[in-house]
């Protein structure tokens, strides 16, 4: 494994982060408490020292999961959390995040950190961060006084912001605000070899900033895991079956994806890489991308993602022709793309 700061700051972390949600939601079909245990332990193990939770993930089990499972190993982790849904007032997991509304105010951030803190078993936050903010709370001067008194009580350490649910050209308005007004240690964006659209705007906010950039859906929703088929079927009310409105669009979705992937395939052939790892090595040519969080659901993915970092670099050729290749929509005709 391999480790790196965020930014200038002190803040470390493992090149590949576990993405709590997997293992405290129903949405990636791990529903299995000794599993979701196993792959915790399994990551601590590997080298694995970067956890990115929410307080709204399983209604509070995203958090307390890990004080649970890795507890004993609190000094040697570095914990994000996430707070801004008021799950509190209406508690039971919803279908989706965009459910519940958020808050922003003093009074329940303080109360959201505190809870977390509880959940979490521990006296400190290491990365407090807005769940899905908009322009709106980044532009809220009560909002950050507040992050400041925590981080001056010792109750965080830093704070910053993840952007989402979905992908949105809004985001690399508010990924770009959020150092250069707040300078916050860390954004957290979805960027991957297919889903490129925030990365430069937000890279250049944190190289100016000293802050570092933190990624999850690295492998576009499991598409460049190198594992789906046109014929791939996912289970009712899995994560992925919310990235489009139906089945058809579902299978263009695929269908596009998989087309794309054939042309990636110079990054496999005669390398000692996968696809799944190529992909995080293509995220870590990015000096300012601190963390990867891929989406660990078995044993098997978990140690491939973690051998990644030993996987040879993507030269500057490769790199190039990636890029080259985005910028043309990977070659696809608008026919193609739209089939």
């Amino acid at each position: 494994m391999q480790y790196r700061n965020f930014g200038e700051t002190d803040l470390r972390a493992s090149v590949v982060g576990f993405g709590v949600w997997t293992v405290s939601t129903r949405m990636w079909g791990v529903t299995d408490e000794d599993v979701r245990k196993d792959l915790l332990r399994r990551a601590f193990e590997l080298g694995v020292t970067f956890y990115d939770t929410a307080d709204v993930y399983g209604d509070g089990l995203g958090e307390t999961i890990l004080r649970d499972t890795l507890g004993a190993h609190r000094d040697e982790m570095t914990i994000a959390t996430k707070f801004g849904y008021d799950f509190y007032s209406k508690p039971g997991e919803q279908p989706g995040q965009r459910e519940r509304p958020h808050d922003w105010s003093p009074e329940y951030v303080q109360r959201a950190c505190e809870e977390s803190l509880k959940r979490l078993g521990t006296d400190r936050i290491d990365l407090y961060q807005l769940h899905n903010c908009r322009v709106d709370a980044i532009e809220n001067d009560d909002l950050f006084a507040t992050l400041e008194e925590l981080k001056a009580a010792g109750k965080i350490r830093h704070y910053g912001v993840a952007l989402g649910p979905a992908i949105d050209v809004r985001q690399e308005e508010e990924g770009v605000q959020a150092f250069r007004r707040r300078h916050v240690a860390s954004v957290q964006i979805i960027y991957n070899l297919l889903e490129q659209m925030l990365g430069p705007q937000v890279f250049a906010a944190a190289r100016d900033t000293g802050g570092g950039v933190m990624v999850r859906v690295p492998h576009a929703s499991g598409l460049l895991e190198g594992s789906y088929t046109t014929q791939t079927e996912f289970a009712p009310g899995d994560h992925r079956n919310f990235r489009v409105s139906t089945s058809e669009k579902r299978k263009a979705w695929l269908e596009d994806g998989l087309q794309k992937i054939e042309r990636l395939d110079f990054l496999i052939r005669g390398t000692g890489r996968t696809l799944g790892q190529a992909a995080l090595q293509f995220l870590w040519a990015e000096p300012t991308l601190t963390c990867a969080l891929p989406n660990i659901y078995d044993r098997r993915q978990l140690e491939e993602f973690c051998a990644a970092p030993d996987t040879p670099p993507l030269t500057a050729e490769e790199l190039a022709a990636v890029q080259d290749l985005y910028a043309q929509d990977f070659g696809l005709t608008p026919q193609q793309a739209a089939a």
